[in-house]
């Protein structure tokens, strides 16, 4: 078993932070256990650097964790005042330390006109990209009313990390602001939080829905960051793809076609408990691996913090490290850590 002070050095592409003000709002407006966890998680500056110092981890990309920043169905003042806000407490935390922060910007979606002048001014600061939930508000990324953010994000080459969040349906909203009409749709969120398995089936069903929308297609220039290595998608790919030639009607795809929109515009972050097996080589990511003809390439380090405990960050990356030593050769492992990040936010 590896110890904590062997651990590589790594970029983590998964890591959330929470300014005050974000943490007062969440708690206003009834997200004390956000998607059913225990309590809002406690973060600030002096703690993220202490978990990176920990861990080796040599620079953190910063990104609002659910519920995002559209906290209240209808109210899009609030958030698009969220938006910018954390924008910018992100922002100046990557002006203080370039080094060890990067940011992806929160938009106040669905409200798209605020989104689309938030994408400007966020772009101009210094964003690395941005952070989209997995729905808002029952709103699923390929939705129509979401093509004029995803044409303007592939117009600067944007990159997308894609995160999980409550799934629910939308009510009889109309037009481009969010509606208050809003139904969770989670059966047995009473006994179970939602990060246990709902987060995966909404991260299926998002990243299914720009394949079938066609907007992967039809925005080349996006880079996107699917989280918990793919969550329930990859089972999901080939029933997707043999659907739309049996189903008349919708786009048809190719495996071929798929699979190279995966390997040029998709990478898949290791968050999570994707390692299994006496040597950590087995479960979740051996079976995109092997399965899916993922190469190493497309995978980046993720931590989850503060949503998963600094000791939990540790375990995690102990087993991550003998896991990819498992499965992976050195120079293929120092990709994983840090080179495939280094390229992402480089632009290559």
């Amino acid at each position: 078993m590896a110890e904590t002070s062997q651990l590589p050095q790594r970029i983590d592409t998964h890591s959330h932070f929470l300014p005050p003000e974000y943490r007062e709002e969440l708690a206003r407006n009834g997200h004390k256990n956000p998607d059913g966890m225990p309590a809002i998680p406690s973060w600030s500056l002096e703690s993220h650097l202490s978990m990176m110092a920990e861990t080796n981890v040599s620079k953190s990309i910063l990104s609002v964790s659910t519920p995002g920043i559209h906290l209240v169905p209808g109210d899009d003042a609030l958030a698009r005042r969220l938006a910018r806000s954390c924008n910018a407490y992100a922002a100046s935390l990557k002006r203080a330390h370039p080094s060890k922060f990067g940011f992806w910007a929160s938009l106040p979606l669905p409200d798209v006109p605020a989104a689309l002048e938030e994408i400007e001014v966020a772009h101009a600061e210094g964003a690395d990209g941005f952070c989209l939930l997995t729905n808002f508000h029952g709103h699923y990324l390929g939705s129509e009313r979401f093509q004029p953010v995803f044409e303007k994000l592939n117009q600067i080459k944007a990159t997308i990390f894609i995160h999980p969040t409550r799934p629910c349906i939308a009510c009889g909203s109309s037009g481009t602001a969010s509606s208050p009409l809003v139904i969770s749709a989670t059966p047995l969120a009473s006994q179970h939080p939602l990060p246990m398995y709902e987060f995966f089936f909404d991260t299926a069903r998002a990243v299914t829905n720009l394949f079938l929308s066609g907007t992967i297609f039809r925005c080349p220039d996006i880079r996107l960051i699917i989280p918990h290595v793919g969550g329930a998608l990859p089972p999901v790919l080939s029933r997707f793809i043999g659907f739309s030639h049996v189903i008349p009607g919708g786009i048809l795809m190719s495996d071929a076609e798929v699979r190279q929109a995966l390997a040029r515009q998709c990478y898949f972050d290791l968050a999570g408990f994707c390692f299994a097996g006496d040597k950590g080589g087995s479960g979740q990511l051996a079976a995109l691996i092997k399965g899916y003809g993922i190469g190493y390439d497309r995978f980046l380090y993720g931590s989850d913090f503060p949503f998963t405990p600094a000791s939990a960050v540790k375990d995690f990356a102990v087993r991550m490290k003998d896991g990819l030593e498992d499965l992976f050769g050195e120079e293929e492992r120092r990709a994983i850590y840090e080179g495939n990040a280094i390229k992402l936010l480089s632009g290559q």
